[in-house]
């Protein structure tokens, strides 16, 4: 048996490739959009994937499962446990053509058995799979466990409420990870090892471990959940678990449904055309397309283009693109910044594993477009502009452990989505912990319309280190 695990480190996702190099059929589970780094994985080991899968219907990114089964003419397995309750709530069954997945059904790759276990909680349909490589044993040795388990964790059980339009779904969902912990994860022999989808700096969970896999034994043994399982502590586990998840970025709520209805099908997408600038520069007046600028944050802000999306490109630029760009409520063609085609068309593949798909070209240069620096505010300035409006775009809990005095709080991956009660008519004075953060909202701020958009230079850590006042909200609400 060949067991891959594919990690990507900006979304914090595992995607997982799994075949039988005796019959050379291969089964992939949770794929991301990118199907072709999957296909030539595939390829690289003599396998052709003939199955495709995943555990849920997914949140944090676009899936590629649609997509990877057209590419490939694989078969298509989903979960068919997302029906609603006999007490209500919504139908989380998939939308479009797929072979339905039950608790306890296996789908056979050559000697490996891949058997689907249901463990509602996350997701009213969620479901994990037992992996037997039945070449060598009848036992099962793996156990990819989505966004049930994690190392250290378990998958948070609100998002339906925060994301999606749920009504005091965690609870419901919270109780029925009590009862799939018990009756599912527990009930399996240490031996057995447990890959999860994410890892640490996921939003799917609160605390979850870097390590990228655990046991079953493991877990029963460090977890800080085990304790309340084994009692019965159902209440306590509750408590627990609701309290102090991270703010959930709002293009969830996009993710959820799109991947529900059916991701659009990109197929062998053409090269991005190269631009001219000067004839971008009239398009940029025209009002049909946006630039993304995707310079360094430093770099970006000595000399920045007005009215451009800041997205950098690094080790976050899904992740950042995902907060800033909204394509249901901005229509326009998006215009990446490269440093040639084959830079271009990578972030273009980043930017569709959140459903971002109207990238329609590039340039090399930003000659013409400029405006000079960023409109910074020292820490020791701010009380000198006049009417500021303060905007905090850090986590719940850091604005919890301090913050500055008056400032509204609200996520950096909401900022984008709700804005229509900041002021147009006052200065915008954005700030994060150290800086990133708030580049990002600030520049998504100026692609909105909000023209004097500034940051707070050095951003909290600054402001703190300058001896300037902290406030400690008691009980911070995201907006």
């Amino acid at each position: 048996m060949l067991f891959q695990h594919i990690y990507d480190e900006d979304l914090a996702q595992a995607s997982y490739l799994i075949g039988c190099q005796a019959t050379g059929e291969a089964i992939v589970v949770d794929p991301r959009r990118d199907v072709e780094t999957f296909v030539a994985l595939a390829a690289r080991h003599g396998l052709r994937i003939t199955h495709v899968t995943e555990t849920h219907v997914h949140a944090d990114f676009q899936s590629g499962a649609r997509e990877l089964a057209q590419r490939t003419g694989a078969r298509l397995h989903l979960s068919a446990e997302g029906a609603p309750s006999e007490d209500g709530g919504l139908d989380w069954s998939y939308a479009f053509a797929h072979e339905p997945l039950h608790h306890g059904d296996v789908v056979t790759v050559g000697n490996v058995r891949v058997q689907a276990v249901h463990t509602p909680g996350h997701t009213p349909e969620h479901l994990a799979f037992l992996v037997t490589d039945g070449a060598t044993t009848e036992e099962p040795g793996f156990f990819l466990t989505g966004d049930f388990v994690f190392v250290g964790d378990v998958g948070r059980p609100d998002l339906l409420d925060e994301a999606a339009g749920g009504v005091d779904t965690r609870f419901e969902g919270a109780k029925r990870l009590f009862a799939s912990l018990r009756d599912r994860f527990l009930a399996l022999p240490d031996h057995v090892q447990v890959w999860p989808g994410h890892g640490a700096g996921s939003a799917c969970g609160k605390a979850l471990g870097s390590v990228p896999s655990t046991t079953v034994g493991y877990e029963r043994l460090v977890a800080w959940w085990v304790p309340y399982v084994t009692n019965g502590d159902e209440a306590g586990f509750v408590d627990v678990l609701l309290e102090g998840q991270p703010d959930a970025p709002l293009y969830f709520g996009r993710m959820k449904w799109t991947n529900k209805e059916g991701p659009a099908l990109l197929g062998q997408r053409p090269p991005l055309p190269e631009l001219d600038v000067a004839q971008l520069h009239e398009r940029l007046t025209v009002g049909d397309l946006v630039l993304v600028d995707t310079r360094v944050i430093e770099t970006g802000r000595l000399d920045h283009v007005p009215g451009a999306y800041v997205v950098p490109e690094g080790k976050k630029f899904a992740t950042y693109g995902s907060y800033t760009i909204v394509p249901e409520k901005d229509p326009r063609g998006l215009v990446l910044l490269a440093a040639d085609a084959t830079q271009a068309a990578s972030m273009r593949d980043r930017l569709a594993w959140t459903g971002i798909d109207r990238v329609v070209g590039y340039v090399t240069s930003l000659a013409g477009l400029t405006a000079g620096p960023v409109p910074m505010v020292p820490p020791t300035g701010l009380a000198d502009v006049p009417d500021a409006f303060v905007l905090d775009v850090r986590t719940a809990s850091e604005y919890a452990a301090g913050a500055i005095a008056g400032a509204l709080q609200r996520h950096v991956g909401r900022v984008a989505y709700r804005h229509d009660d900041l002021p147009h008519d006052r200065p915008i004075v954005v700030y994060c912990q150290t800086g990133a953060r708030a580049t990002v909202a600030a520049g998504a701020l100026r692609a909105l319309g909000f023209a004097d958009a500034r940051e707070l230079d050095g951003s909290y850590d600054a402001w703190v280190a300058a001896g300037r006042p902290t406030a400690a909200p008691t009980s911070p609400v995201p907006a």
